[in-house]
């Protein structure tokens, strides 16, 4: 698979524009049958050099994609395990709202019963679930970018491109919460259900004992509800985000920008995407946290009794966490790509193509 579609990468200019970048950087303007010959052949061999030289792969080939799905595992892995604290208050707030009133409260009263290592409770199953999830998240999100792109086209890909990363962050998503969903209904019968398990350990083969494997899985189709459009808002939104940050907030080209400073306009990109994730996901998280605590209920259940106002308990918590959360996974990311000197393209430019036949070219 990976080698079909790293041909398809290659075949798009959508996809990696940043050989396009290189090209006219590198070698010089094009040949038009009206203009000036090009550089000598000489010229583009040294380019070629250049670029071989600069990244350690090509955009779209199947190292790029495992490479991809590493900074995946590093970032989700490890964001998710250091907020373990956070979470574990805010999914107690969610299936026990009448003792844990509050974040600060929830904090306060957990400390209080069960000490600073409390707070840690979950943490290998967070790991584990997280790290599987962000390997398929953004592994899958690059090769599905690839497909889709081609199949819609070079100036389609363009113009529809909110769809094409809508699209894409949603295949992806659909398997990582299959692999999540193991490890997500495991942290959270450790973390809310007191007195049942306190490590992964004990708490995975009480479970399958139990319920068997419909303990572990009960919740993907909660699952899906709550990181698919999580998910495409992280995407989308922070594709789109950085777009509009170098276009009207950076004073100067990305070209020109540093790596520290690309990785900072990152941040705050993904830190916006963040804030919309956090909100329009959390009525379905809300669902998860109370469908893996109980047994034998379902997801239309515990939405009818939670009602309109109890899906929203802990959304304050949550948005803290998620945007903290989400800011640290694009940048985390990024970062591995800029450590394996991976390709990344600058955002998307209209297609010479597409300007012509809009008239915005002499």
């Amino acid at each position: 698979m990976f080698s079909s579609v790293a041909h398809l990468a290659r075949a798009n200019p959508f996809n990696a524009p940043h050989l396009q970048l290189v090209h006219d950087g590198l070698t010089g303007p094009r040949s038009s049958p009206a203009g000036p010959p090009g550089p000598p052949r000489c010229s583009r061999n040294l380019a070629a050099a250049a670029v071989e030289e600069q990244y350690s792969c090509e955009y779209g080939s199947g190292r790029f994609f495992i490479l991809c799905g590493l900074g995946g595992i590093i970032s989700c892995g490890s964001t998710h395990t250091a907020l373990v604290p956070l979470d574990l208050v805010k999914c107690r707030m969610q299936v026990d709202p009448q003792k844990y009133k509050g974040i600060f409260n929830g904090f306060s009263i957990t400390l209080k019963e069960d000490g600073v290592r409390g707070l840690a409770k979950g943490w290998a199953p967070t790991f584990i679930g997280y790290s599987l999830q962000g390997l398929c998240k953004f592994g899958f999100y690059e090769v599905f970018k690839v497909l889709y792109s081609n199949v819609l086209g070079e100036e389609n890909a363009y113009l529809w491109r909110t769809s094409l990363y809508l699209a894409a962050s949603a295949s992806a998503e659909f398997f990582a919460d299959i692999a999540l969903a193991p490890m997500e209904a495991t942290k959270v019968r450790i973390q809310t259900q007191p007195g049942y398990a306190n490590t992964l350990r004990d708490a995975a083969p009480k479970m399958y004992k139990e319920e068997g494997l419909k303990a572990f899985y009960k919740g993907v189709a909660p699952l899906w509800m709550r990181q698919i459009p999580y998910t495409m808002m992280k995407f989308a939104c922070f594709e789109r985000t950085v777009e509009a940050l170098y276009k009207f907030v950076v004073p100067k080209p990305r070209s020109e920008c540093s790596k520290p400073e690309q990785l900072v306009v990152t941040f705050v990109a993904g830190y916006i995407a963040g804030v919309f994730c956090a909100i329009v996901s959390h009525p379905a998280d809300s669902v998860v946290s109370v469908l893996n605590k109980e047994k034998g209920s379902s997801a239309s259940q515990v939405l009818k009794r939670l009602g309109f106002r109890g899906v929203w308990k802990g959304l304050f918590a949550r948005i803290i966490m998620i945007g903290t959360l989400t800011a640290l996974q694009w940048f985390i990311y990024d970062s591995v790509k800029v450590y394996f000197r991976l390709p990344r393209p600058p955002p998307p430019e209209m297609p010479e193509s597409l300007k012509k036949k809009l008239g915005l070219t002499q």
